[in-house]
């Protein structure tokens, strides 16, 4: 096991319907209002972008977006990293019942020295981290998208 190489994957299910949601997901610009991580969103180009992250651990990332997939018919959003991380994410929105079922994947590797060497005695907590993140993602999202205002620990 290479303890700097991540794999994520994970599901969330909402209510709101897939449009909806995969419209939200592509507002990049949007995300610091509903996902508390997401301190800061810059864009640099027609397609790419720069994310401030900062969840639970005491340390911010800054990551370079680029989109590689932007594909509203299969539901697909799916962007390359780099920086403070190299690799990719992938939004994939399809519909389930009334409501839509979004699933995230990524594969990534630390492109900060730090998080390099801290990679194997702190791998888990980086993973807990990150999974904080994505679960205060998803239930910011479900509120965006139902129209309530969000607020939270940044």
């Amino acid at each position: 096991m290479d303890p700097n190489h991540y794999r994520f994957r994970g599901v969330w299910r909402l209510s709101a319907p897939a449009p909806a949601v995969y419209t939200a997901l592509e507002d990049v610009q949007s995300y610091p209002l509903w996902w508390p991580e997401i301190l800061d969103v810059r864009q640099t180009g027609e397609d790419s972008g720069e994310l401030v992250v900062r969840a639970l651990l005491p340390y911010r990332l800054v990551i370079g977006l680029e989109a590689r997939r932007h594909d509203p018919v299969a539901g697909v959003l799916e962007a390359a990293m780099r920086g403070d991380l190299d690799g990719w994410s992938r939004f994939t929105v399809t519909p389930d019942g009334a409501g839509s079922r979004v699933l995230f994947e990524e594969d990534t590797r630390p492109g900060k020295p730090l998080l390099r060497r801290l990679a194997l005695p702190l791998h888990p907590l980086f993973r807990a981290n990150h999974a904080v993140m994505m679960r205060r993602g998803r239930r910011g999202l479900a509120a965006h998208l139902g129209g309530r205002q969000i607020t939270g620990d940044r």
